[in-house]
C-alpha cells in the first residue's frame, strides 16, 4: 500500500536529499521545493498530506509559507513539520499559534525527522474527530459526562482543568503553545491570561497523580500529552 506523499521545503540541497533518501526508503512519495514560491506552487498541485517546512527560505519566508497554506481552505489540512535553528523558540511559537504540527531543531538526525513525521501523519487519522471518550489505562476522561476518573475513582476538575485536559490529551503528541491553550479556556469559570495557563497546569499534575507525567512541559513554548 503506498504512503503518503511529502514535500520538503529547503534550500539546503544537501539536507534536502539525505530528508529524500530516508523518506522514499520507508517508502513515501517525496517531493522538494527550495523556495517559498514554489512549495506554495506544488503544495496547491500536488497537495501532499505533510510539508517539512525549514523556516528560513529565500523570499518568502517559512512562517509567511506556513500563514498562507493555513489560511487557505483547500490547503489548510496538510500538516506541517517545521525545521528550526537552535535558539528560534519565538519562531517556534508563531509557527505553532499558525498551525503547523510539530517542529525539529537543526541540527537533528533523520531517524528523529522520520519519528515526528510518523507521529504526525499517525496524530492526524486518529484525531479527525474529536474523541468524547479518552482512556489511557486506568484514567479515563469523559468529555459527555465531564467526568474524569482514576482507577474508577472521580477527581474533582475545574473546568479550565478539564477543558485543558482533554485538549491535551485529545492530541497526544502535540505542542500546544500557552496562547493556543488560552484560546481553549476562554469562557472557563474565571479569567485566564496567559502565564496563569502554568498554574493550572501544575494543580492538574497533582490532581492526575501517577498520570502527571503525562503532561511534558516544552520549555518556553507550552506542553504537548505523551503519545499512548
Amino acid at each position: 500500500m503506498p504512503k503518503e506523499k511529502i514535500l520538503i521545503v529547503d534550500d539546503e540541497q544537501d539536507l534536502v536529499k539525505l530528508i529524500r533518501y530516508h523518506l522514499e526508503k520507508d517508502g513515501y512519495k517525496v517531493l522538494s521545493a527550495s523556495n517559498g514560491e514554489d512549495a506554495l506552487f506544488m503544495a496547491r498541485r500536488e497537495r501532499p498530506e505533510l510539508i517539512v517546512l525549514d523556516l528560513m527560505l529565500p523570499g518568502i519566508d517559512g512562517l509567511e509559507v506556513c500563514k498562507k497554506l493555513k489560511t487557505t481552505p483547500e490547503l489548510a489540512t496538510i500538516a506541517i513539520v517545521m525545521l528550526t535553528a537552535k535558539g528560534e523558540e519565538s519562531d517556534i511559537t508563531v509557527g505553532l499559534r499558525l498551525g503547523a504540527d510539530d517542529y525539529v531543531t537543526k541540527p537533528f538526525s533523520p531517524k528523529e525527522l522520520i519519528a515526528r513525521i510518523q507521529a504526525v501523519l499517525r496524530r492526524i487519522k486518529t484525531s479527525l474527530v474529536t474523541r468524547d471518550y479518552i482512556e489511557i489505562g486506568d484514567l479515563a476522561i469523559d468529555v459527555y459526562k465531564h467526568e474524569v476518573s482514576i482507577q474508577g475513582e472521580s477527581i474533582p476538575l475545574t473546568l479550565t482543568e478539564f477543558k485543558l485536559l482533554h485538549q491535551l490529551a485529545n492530541k497526544p503528541g502535540r505542542v500546544f503553545t500557552r496562547e493556543q491553550l488560552l484560546d481553549v479556556v476562554s469562557g472557563s469559570e474565571i479569567t485566564v491570561i496567559d502565564r496563569t495557563i502554568d498554574v493550572h497546569i501544575a494543580s492538574l499534575r497533582k490532581k492526575l497523580r501517577s498520570f502527571a507525567n503525562f503532561i511534558v512541559t516544552i520549555r518556553g513554548i507550552g506542553y504537548k500529552f505523551k503519545e499512548y
